[in-house]
């Protein structure tokens, strides 16, 4: 449990009435602090009286005195002695615990969605520096296949999510062009007998029905040698050569692929950006969001 959850339950507890009062207590360490029944009450704000009284109901509910009223100064008995440390230690937590409940750091959650592949580091250090400027704000990503996040976030479970299509809905925040293309490993060539091995995401995946029509319409025999929801996955299986898929050309920079000449490019699939608010702290991130893909696809 986090620590937070366990001062609040403490406190919680606290406020349900009980020997361990921190009013009660802290009135107690403040008279044995202090010496004095007269110096203690000012110190609290409070009256004299007032002051006896609590510690009255503190020893009422331990059953013992707590402290030497004879003594001068005044001092604790062997039982308050006893009390005195733990009576620390709870003021100390409760000081802790109104600290931290105070403290907004973290405390509204930003829900954002995006392929795995928009996750760049670009990205990433946008999301740190909006959550170095507003500290209340906690960004929570989820990452996964487009059509999933597209059906969750009309749903309502995000406040911004990025997603391929074939086409920008009209509700678009803004939309960019993303070439995609078939390859293959470059280190087994290109060339593939019938029926052709297909490296694929699962069902659902957005270039994976593209494949399957492209394939179709060319009236050629096929399988599904390998599938992946990871993006990273897939393009290790085309450079291990288990077979062709139908790719962004811009996540293939880097890996041993190549463009297969059996079908080449195809026609681009769209990166959007939605967001179910354009101003506030929603749409100023959705707007630096949208920064980084304008870099990444159009160069800008």
């Amino acid at each position: 449990m986090r620590k937070l959850d366990v001062l609040i339950k403490f406190m919680q507890k606290l406020d349900g009435g009980s020997m361990f009062d921190p009013r009660l207590l802290r009135a107690f360490v403040m008279i044995v602090d202090c010496g004095s029944f007269t110096t203690a009450a000012e110190r609290l704000h409070m009256t004299q009286s007032t002051i006896s009284q609590q510690l009255g109901r503190l020893e009422d509910a331990v059953g013992r005195e707590l402290i030497d009223r004879a003594a001068r100064p005044v001092r604790v008995t062997a039982t308050g002695e006893r009390l005195l440390g733990h009576a620390r230690r709870i003021l100390a937590l409760q000081t802790e615990a109104l600290s931290l409940l105070a403290d907004t750091s973290g405390t509204t959650s930003m829900r954002v969605a995006m392929p795995d592949d928009i996750a760049t580091p670009e990205m990433v250090r946008v999301f740190a520096a909006f959550a170095n400027r507003h500290r209340q704000v906690r960004i929570d990503v989820t990452t996964g296949l487009s059509l999933d996040l597209t059906r969750r976030y009309r749903g309502g479970e995000f406040d911004i999510v990025v997603v391929k299509e074939a086409a920008a809905s009209s509700d678009h925040f803004a939309t960019f062009p993303e070439p995609i293309a078939w390859f293959a490993s470059a280190d087994t060539g290109t060339l593939f007998s019938d029926p052709l091995p297909l490296v694929a995401f699962p069902p659902g995946g957005l270039y994976r029905d593209a494949m399957f029509e492209r394939i179709e319409r060319e009236r050629r025999r096929w399988y599904v040698a390998f599938t992946s929801s990871s993006l990273q996955s897939v393009l290790s299986a085309v450079e291990a050569g288990l077979g062709l898929s139908l790719l962004p050309v811009g996540t293939t920079t880097g890996r041993k692929v190549r463009q297969s000449p059996d079908f080449g490019m195809e026609p681009p699939m769209v990166v959007s950006i939605y967001s179910w608010e354009r101003g506030g702290l929603v749409g100023e991130l959705t707007s630096e969001m949208s920064g980084i893909l304008s870099a990444r696809f159009l160069g800008a």
